[in-house]
């Protein structure tokens, strides 16, 4: 049998490339900014900081997050209650369609614990957010000093 003609895997190769361009179109929906990782002294946890873009039609929620540079990440939010300021877990946030949920000092951040990569101000770490309804998102944080806000 003789090999297929570029004519008769036409239809293939388009099928293909739609497949990829429709992955695509999904993913951009999403998009983190301004990603950034205080980075404590030793072996104190540090506090990642970034903005959620949702510009699709559907609502998307962020359930956790990991990286090869920490054992352990979490979701947190920083509150104050009456005059103390605490900390605690949270298991979801949720990203309205259309809109923004910014990660930042005083609020949600995310938790980085138990470093298991030596790093310095000016590194990068790939975080690899994860989510109910969608594939994981890849993003790259600049490590910074803990007095860059």
């Amino acid at each position: 049998m003789p090999p297929l003609s570029f004519a008769h895997r036409l239809p293939t190769l388009l099928l293909g490339v739609l497949l990829l361009t429709a992955g695509s179109a999904a993913a951009a929906s999403l998009e983190a900014t301004d990603a950034r990782l205080r980075l404590l002294p030793g072996d104190l946890p540090g506090a990642g900081y970034f903005t959620l873009n949702n510009t699709g039609d559907t609502p998307v929620t962020l359930t956790g997050a990991a990286s090869e540079a920490f054992d352990k990440v979490m979701l947190h939010q920083s509150i104050e209650e009456d005059g103390m300021a605490n900390m605690h877990a949270v298991d979801a946030v949720e990203v309205a369609p259309e809109s923004t949920f910014t990660f930042a000092p005083k609020g949600h951040h995310l938790m980085l614990m138990q470093r298991s990569a030596d790093l310095s101000v000016g590194d990068s770490v790939t975080v690899e957010l994860e989510f109910q309804q969608r594939d994981p998102l890849k993003v790259t944080f600049d490590v910074v000093s803990p007095a860059e806000r």
